[in-house]
């Protein structure tokens, strides 16, 4: 009877399915077929969802299930999967997670610590799993270093910032708005610059004496890169997130690379295997998720929508409006 009772349950679910229109990209509500898990995977009640800019900016060839991180209660396990048992808080990266409904790789999951609510859970995974890989895996940021991000107020940026201070780092940041940097002061923000514009260079090596970021974090992209070159130290790292001025191309000081001896590194999934993921999930859960769980870091929410407002969510995201994460609960 449970059986027959689950499938009956379960046998369909609303989802949000994102398709490209005009150069944009329209979210559409549907019903559809809860997922089975395969091997390793695992069924999960979606409690809470976050939004992330990078998948609003390129529409998909087809209609795709939309979302990419959740937290939830597990409901069925795949074959393969003993780490996690039925009714397991949980939050990672789950594709399809603005759904009733969503698989997790439980290799790419982790448990949700007790003083989290469900909203802050959903706040976690993608962007933290960004931020570990940039300013530790990737990074090397220490304690007493300096850390540049170009558009903190971004959800990645926040993080970073809460990250970068969690690992004793000094913290400036860029941002259009006065009004939105003021709101990280009580973050530990050591410097904001109200710009957006490339005219940092001279404010970042004016307050490390001279010597520029250790780390720079481009959430911004094109137009601001030559800028975050200049601004960097001997032995700095540069590291590549975002565009959100859209702008994919720039000019490299091969001179500054060289005499510098810069590194330059990518961030992103979109190539990477189940394995390398899970390798930075591993990490992240040893290096960053302890402050965390203790509450030295706590997600900044920018604003909950219920499950039926995400279109609105996404105006908010894409508009810039907001500072931190934009969650929706369902």
């Amino acid at each position: 009877m449970g059986g027959v009772a689950f499938r009956l349950e379960f046998a369909s679910m609303r989802a949000y399915f994102i398709r490209g229109a005009d150069r944009q990209t329209i979210l559409e509500l549907r019903d559809a077929a809860v997922p089975e898990p395969g091997p390793q995977q695992m069924l999960v009640r979606v409690k809470a969802a976050g939004l992330n800019r990078g998948e609003f900016m390129t529409a998909p060839p087809a209609p795709k299930a939309a979302g990419t991180d959740a937290a939830g209660e597990v409901q069925k396990l795949g074959a393969g999967v003993t780490q996690f048992r039925i009714g397991a808080r949980v939050m990672g990266r789950c594709p399809g997670a603005f759904a009733e409904y969503a698989l997790m790789d439980a290799r790419e999951t982790m448990a949700v610590p007790d003083k989290l609510s469900w909203e802050e859970a959903a706040a976690v995974p993608i962007v933290f799993l960004v931020v570990y890989d940039m300013l530790v895996a990737q990074g090397r940021l220490e304690a007493g270093g300096w850390l540049l991000v170009t558009g903190i107020t971004s959800g990645v940026g926040v993080a970073a910032l809460q990250t970068a201070k969690a690992l004793g780092a000094k913290v400036i940041g860029t941002s259009g708005s006065a009004e939105k940097l003021a709101k990280l002061q009580p973050l530990g923000l050591d410097l904001a610059l109200a710009t957006r514009k490339p005219s940092f260079a001279d404010a970042v090596l004016k307050a490390t004496s001279g010597k520029g970021a250790n780390l720079c974090v481009n959430n911004v992209g094109g137009s601001v890169f030559a800028e975050c070159v200049r601004a960097l130290a001997f032995e700095g790292r540069l590291a590549v997130v975002g565009y959100l001025d859209g702008v994919l191309k720039a000019e490299i000081d091969l001179d500054a690379l060289h005499a510098k001896r810069l590194t330059l590194f990518g961030v992103s999934n979109k190539l990477r295997n189940a394995e390398q993921r899970a390798a930075t999930v591993r990490g992240f859960a040893e290096k960053v998720l302890p402050f965390i769980a203790e509450g030295r870091i706590k997600p900044l929410i920018d604003r909950v929508y219920p499950f039926d407002e995400l279109p609105a969510a996404k105006t908010r995201m894409e508009a810039n409006a907001h500072v931190g994460k934009i969650v929706v609960t369902l």
